[in-house]
């Protein structure tokens, strides 16, 4: 594959990856039965702010993006594409997708979000144009505090899920769902969409624990 046709397609599944990301949790909302920890946070803040869902997204990414400062973190295309991309995909779903009602309705909505979520992930890490802000804040402590990836993602997303449902944040079944399957749906995914090295040798995939790699919007 020649570099400009990479490119093309690492910009497409950034892209594509993006608004399909905010799409899945908008999918999420509306089944109610319970988001990611990170739209819990944003769902309370939204409930008390009086502000869209995706607006308050996009503004805690920029703020969280602010927080990169002193962890000495580097955005990429990938980081900044994520906290203006993602908000508005999220907020115009909502504004096309109405409420469920009945159980097998919100049983669905929940499964397609959680592998549509699933995909978008494989879709814009495979990209490889940097991490999400909310996952360089997490490699970021790691390296500042020496505690371990593992812990700190644990440690971070422990306080915006109760944050956030103290708010008013939506947390239920759909949360532990998302926590289970998420890791293997993006490690699944990330092979499916892996980008072909340059030298046409080899492709691009995610190693290690893929939990870790995930970059949260």
């Amino acid at each position: 594959m020649s570099t400009q046709r990479r490119l093309a397609r690492r910009l497409t599944q950034l892209y594509v990856g993006l608004v399909l990301y905010g799409a899945s949790s908008a999918l999420l909302v509306r089944s109610g039965l319970g988001l990611e920890p990170w739209n819990v946070l944003h769902q309370g803040l939204a409930e008390r702010t009086g502000l869209s869902i995706g607006v308050v997204l996009t503004i805690v990414g920029a703020a969280v993006l602010l927080a990169w400062i002193p962890l000495r973190q580097r955005p990429g295309l990938g980081t900044i594409s994520n906290v203006l991309v993602i908000g508005m995909a999220m907020d115009a779903t909502l504004a096309l997708v109405p409420d469920a009602h009945g159980w097998a309705l919100r049983v669905t909505l929940l499964a397609a979000g959680i592998v549509l979520n699933g995909a978008a992930t494989g879709l814009y890490i495979a990209a490889r144009f940097g991490p999400g802000p909310r996952d360089g804040l997490m490699t970021g402590l790691h390296q500042l505090t020496g505690v371990s990836i593992r812990l700190v993602r644990t440690g971070i997303e422990l306080t915006v899920v109760a944050t956030g449902f103290a708010l008013g944040g939506t947390v239920g079944v759909g949360t532990l769902l998302y926590a289970v399957a998420i890791g293997p749906l993006a490690q699944l995914f990330l092979r499916v969409f892996a980008v072909p090295a340059a030298s046409g040798g080899s492709t691009v995939v995610a190693t290690g624990q893929p939990r870790g790699a995930i970059l949260r919007p």
